[in-house]
Formats: structure tokens, sequence, C-alpha cells
């Protein structure tokens, strides 16, 4: 179970993908990160239930440095909502405990294909649903953000994400978010979903068999590493590009990564005999 060049290689331009997706659409990067981390640990003898989870974990884990560096940068530029950020992370960060440790019990089958399915739709959920008036704004009652809170962080930890990927959405049609505040507050409030979700997988992997080198429960220390020490530096970059991009445009590069990654992660390429 050891990595050579390809995957080592693999990861570092993942972690790379993964710190400018993170800046610039609000996002932890989890549908680049965890089909490529799947694949590694697949590639190198993990078994599939296994490298699932740990590709999750090990995600979460990315995902706690990686919005830390987007979401300062985004503050700067005035577009985090931190009331709501602050309060939609800590229900999440409840929610993704409990649904890191639903994901320790289930088939990875289950998993992957959950991780799919929860992608397309918020891809397709964001592509039909018509924009808010521009005259709405955030609700000022905290209650709204610990309803959606919880139940988006539970789908995290139990699909190994840290939440932006579903919570953009949510916030800009049903919460009356502009976009560009919408993926600031995402990236801020992913803070807390992504150190709830990878205490979970943390504590749930321990004693486990099977487990690759420099691996803790769930986590795996030398992926983290590399992604991490990638996608930190270039989440700065994708928050600044982020501010440079038009609402619109930056809405549908979200939805178009989104359905790639999801379908990907069901099978749907793999079923068509499609090599991508």
């Amino acid at each position: 179970m050891v990595m050579h060049s390809p995957q080592i290689i693999a990861l570092l331009i993942t972690g790379i993908g993964v710190g400018f997706a993170s800046g610039l659409l609000g996002v932890g990067g989890c549908f680049i990160m965890v089909p490529v981390q799947f694949w590694v640990l697949k590639s190198i003898g993990v078994d599939p239930t296994i490298a699932i989870r740990i590709a999750f974990g090990t995600n979460l884990l990315v995902v706690l440095p990686t919005a830390f560096s987007g979401s300062m940068t985004h503050h700067r530029k005035g577009a985090v909502v931190w009331k709501a950020a602050v309060t939609l992370g800590i229900a999440g960060a409840v929610g993704a405990f409990f649904g890191g440790f639903a994901a320790a019990h289930l088939p990875g089958k289950v998993l992957t294909t959950a991780f799919g399915i929860a992608v397309v739709a918020g891809a397709l959920r964001m592509l039909t649903a018509k924009p808010p008036k521009i005259t709405e704004e955030p609700p000022e009652s905290l209650a709204p953000y610990i309803l959606w809170g919880i139940p988006l962080g539970i789908v995290s930890g139990i699909i190994g994400i840290g939440g932006g990927v579903l919570m953009v959405p949510i916030m800009v049609f049903f919460l009356k978010f502009k976009m560009h505040n919408a993926v600031g507050t995402s990236t801020a409030l992913m803070i807390f979903t992504a150190i709830g979700g990878s205490i979970s997988f943390f504590t749930n992997g321990l004693g486990v068999q099977g487990l690759p080198p420099y691996s803790t429960g769930y986590l795996n220390w030398l992926q983290w590493i590399i992604l991490a020490g990638c996608s930190v530096p270039m989440a700065i970059v994708g928050a600044k590009a982020a501010h440079r991009l038009p609402a619109k445009q930056l809405k549908y590069i979200f939805i178009g990564v989104m359905f790639y990654m999801g379908l990907k992660m069901i099978g749907v390429f793999a079923w068509l005999h499609l090599p991508i």
C-alpha cells in the first residue's frame, strides 16, 4: 500500500484545483478531491469501502485550512455574512458529526452513489430555480440557519463534504443571498462542518483493519499534507478571482463542475463506456 509517482502527481494537481475551486466557488472542492482520492487508494490496494471512507474523512480535514484561507480573503472583500456563517456552521458541525458516524457503517457503493446524487441534485436545483429578487435580503432570525444547518451537516458528514456544494444553492434560492455573498459565507461555514465531520471520521475509524500507512482512523495524513499544502495558497487565488467574475458566469462554472463530478461518482460515464 505505497503511493508512487503517478498517484502523488495526481494528488498535487488535485490540491491545486481544489484550492482554486474552494476560493472561487465557495465549496470545499469535494467534487474534485473525493473521486481522485478514491482512485488513488483503490490503486494501491485499499478495499473500496475503506477507501471511500478515508477519501471522505481526509477530504473534510483538507477543507478545514482551505476554507479558513479562502474565507479570510472573502472577508476582506466584505462578502462573508458572519452571523449566518457561524450559525449555519455550528449547526452543520453537529449534524456532520452524526453524519460521519452513519457513513462509517454504510457500504462503500452506497456512499459513492449518494455522493454523486447529492452533487447532481444540487446542480439541477441551481440550474432550474429562478434567482431571488434583488430587493430580498437574507433572514435576520437565526432559526432558518439552524433549521438548514443541521440536516445539511448530516448529509455533509455522510458523503464527506464541507457542505458548500449543497449550501450555496440553498443560500441563493431559499435564504436570499446574493451569489458573491453566498460563496463567501459558504466558505466560512465550512470551517465548522469540516471540524465536526473530521472528528467523526477520526474516531469511527480507530482500530479498523486494512488502513493504508500514515492513517489515524479514516484520516490519511500523507494525502492531507499533499492536498492541503497545495490547496491553501490556491484558495486565496481563487477567492480573488471570484470577485472579478460576474455572478452569472460564476454560477454556470459552478453548475458545470458539479454535474461532471456527480455523474462520475454515480458511475454514469463508466456505464456508458465513456473515457472521461
